[in-house]
């Protein structure tokens, strides 16, 4: 059934900070460092980003240097992650020691400097690119964060000046290549490739000469810099290609049509030939060629669910009112399907049930059956095996309508009433949804149980009575619409509160006892034992409903008492049987819902991946997460390096060798 068509961003961040969360104080859990690193960066092996840079998120998430995290401390650094210009923002609170909005030269100064390591090549704060921006040691202008954030976007090339001028001391113009090695190692070598970074010295090769120039440094930057333009050219080339390869001539063409300007010059185009060409010299080159030239963890972002911002709805992939019907013809078929096979699975035990419900104990002579089983036996032993599914036929046809508007219903309600900002709902809310969702259904449930409650007993009554069988079609016309719909105040009184009660303790079984959610998808087991446990409580405390409701369906027999509405029905089969009598059939209507629910569930998961819609997008079972662990894992690590990405481009090592100070933010023992 319809629970949330998608597990929500907080549900995650919940399941995330529980999973990990290690220290325990005032009943409260929180993350110490360890936790938080292993929340952040699942699966990191720490190579070419240390442990202790991705510390320094830690720090920033830490703003009371408690040294551990609270959940609202968690949650608010995942907010700040999911901002487009994350890594900016960071490096900001970084640099922003005292936390005033601006930051001076000072703070400039003793940030960058504590965080290089002992052995990287100073930077010259007295350089006349750095006064451009702050001015001169008189007067220091405060930046703001703007301004910040376009002195950070320029700073990697004025490291990148300043190195090659520390190299290269007699002011040649030239530095060896071991020398451009560690300069692009210093800048970038968080985002190469292994094979890219054995190779750098090879760069001399490209022309006459063993040296490197500056020229070859600026051009292997801006490459390095621009590779997602790169790829994007390179793309759209190879795409056009008849055998999905390229010259460098190939790729300069389609730099030039896909621009106003000029995108790469010619050096840099030899540059991006001549590292994606190490294994090929050919000169014609394919995707897998390019593809070695950054490191395979760098990805662009995937747009997913955590990324919506506060306040907006999920929104579908818009294909026209044509496509929304395929859709909804679909979801409603597949529905169908999976309620016939429920309903016929457990159809037999519902004839059971009804024919308990209907015996009435004070006419002599009308006890046929002693109990469920003895009920089960004599229907067998009287009318063969196909007796137990007396009255299938009118069940499978409203099935269809009943499930579609149940499910439609409950998932629309639980959207309306849930917390836009948070994704969460209360469970009264749960409740108010599936209660909503039961009392739509019954416009169709009546009259399909009113049929088939007839068809059922028609079989005990042809065995004691001369009476003639009837089709469904002659009950139809028989009872009339208005006949239809006799018991109808009964069938809400029951349907209401089942549906209120399970579908809150169907979607608790699975996110509080079986832990569904992106770090673990239900197996089909898990998947039935969630629908049948909470089908129990909702069909046996609903049971006195659904034996008022079939008394007052049932045409009364010669002898038999007859009831006028539900409080008269209520009354007299209290006085004539007794309370035990609203609980009779109870047990058969348990091992009748609990499974019915439980297969229908997961025959339509199972529908939903053995026949996916064709040319739809990743079909979103209204019963799971939409998206597995590994998106939101994947998603987690790549927004965590993300962040780091413009203090590594200071220099890959920032942060790993933090000298102490006074003015920058701690980290708590």
């Amino acid at each position: 059934m319809v629970v949330e068509a998608a597990t929500n961003v907080s549900d995650h961040y919940k399941r995330l900070f529980q999973k990990h969360a290690s220290k325990e104080q005032n009943g409260d859990r929180f993350m110490t460092k360890d936790d938080f690193l292993d929340a952040v960066a699942p699966g990191e092996d720490f190579k070419k980003i240390e442990r202790n840079q991705f510390a320094l998120l830690f720090r920033l998430a830490d703003k009371g240097e408690k040294g551990y995290l609270s959940f609202n401390d968690f949650i608010i650094f995942q907010n700040l992650l999911s901002k487009p210009d994350a890594e900016y923002e960071i490096a900001f609170k970084l640099f922003d020691s005292n936390g005033s909005g601006k930051i001076t030269f000072d703070q400039f100064k003793q940030v960058l400097s504590s965080n290089l390591p002992p052995d990287a090549v100073p930077f010259d704060f007295d350089c006349d690119w750095l006064k451009l921006y702050i001015g001169n040691k008189e007067g220091h202008h405060e930046l703001t964060y703007a301004e910040f954030t376009q002195l950070l976007k320029g700073l990697q090339g004025e490291r990148l000046r300043q190195e090659f001028k520390h190299y290269d001391q007699k002011q040649t113009g030239y530095i060896e290549p071991d020398h451009f090695k560690q300069i692009i190692l210093d800048i970038a070598k968080h985002k190469l490739s292994d094979t890219v970074i054995e190779q750098l010295p090879t760069l001399c090769n490209l022309y006459a000469g063993n040296k490197i120039t500056f020229s070859n440094v600026v051009a292997f930057h801006n490459v390095v810099r621009s590779m997602d333009m790169v790829e994007s050219i390179i793309r759209k080339a190879v795409k056009v290609s008849p055998d999905h390869k390229i010259t460098k001539q190939d790729f300069l063409h389609q730099a030039a049509n896909s621009s106003r300007y000029s995108l790469f010059t010619p050096m840099e185009a030899d540059i991006i030939f001549h590292f994606a060409g190490v294994d090929n010299s050919s000169g014609r080159l394919s995707l897998e060629d390019f593809a070695q030239i950054l490191d395979p963890r760098w990805k662009i972002p995937e747009q997913l669910p955590s990324q919506v911002h506060p306040g907006e709805k999920d929104q579908k992939k818009k294909h026209g009112f044509g496509w929304e019907v395929i859709e909804s013809a679909y979801a409603f078929t597949l529905g169908a399907i999976a309620g016939s096979v429920g309903a016929t699975a457990v159809y037999p035990i519902d004839l059971v049930k009804t024919r308990m419900q209907n015996q009435r104990s004070k006419v002599v002579g009308e006890l046929l059956y002693k109990n469920s089983l003895d009920c089960f036996k004599k229907v067998i032993k009287n009318e063969g095996f196909l007796g137990l599914y007396r009255g299938l036929g009118p069940q499978l046809v409203g099935v269809a309508p009943e499930k579609a508007i149940k499910l439609t219903v409950n998932d629309l309600m639980r959207s309306k009433l849930k917390n836009f900002e948070t994704g969460e709902i209360k469970f009264w809310q749960e409740m108010v949804a599936g209660g909503t969702a039961g009392a739509s259904q019954v416009v169709f449930t009546n009259p399909l149980e009113i049929v088939k409650i007839r068809l059922q007993i028609q079989g005990e009554q042809a065995k004691n009575l001369d009476v003639p069988k009837r089709s469904a079609i002659w009950i139809v016309k028989h009872l009339g619409v208005v006949g239809l719909y006799k018991g109808a105040t009964a069938c809400l009184l029951r349907d209401v509160p089942f549906s209120a009660i399970y579908f809150p303790a169907y979607a608790h079984l699975k996110k509080d006892v079986f832990r569904e959610g992106p770090d673990h998808k239900l197996t089909i087991g898990e998947l039935l034992t969630a629908g049948a446990i909470a089908g129990m409580p909702a069909a046996y405390f609903t049971t006195p409903a659904d034996v008022i409701k079939t008394r007052l369906q049932v045409e009364a027999r010669k002898g038999q008492t007859s009831y006028n509405g539900i409080a008269d029905a209520a009354k007299k089969i209290y006085a004539e049987e007794g309370f035990k009598a609203f609980f009779k059939g109870g047990p058969a209507r348990i091992l009748r819902s609990s499974p019915q629910f439980g297969v229908t569930l997961t025959v339509y998961e199972l529908l939903h991946t053995w026949l996916p819609l064709p040319g739809a997008e990743a079909a979103a079972t209204t019963t799971t997460a939409t998206k597995s662990s590994d998106d939101f894992s994947n998603m987690g690590l790549l927004r965590s390096r993300n962040a780091l990405k413009m203090l590594l481009d200071l220099d890959y090592r920032f942060g790993v060798y933090r000298a102490p100070n006074t003015t920058a933010p701690t980290e708590s023992a």
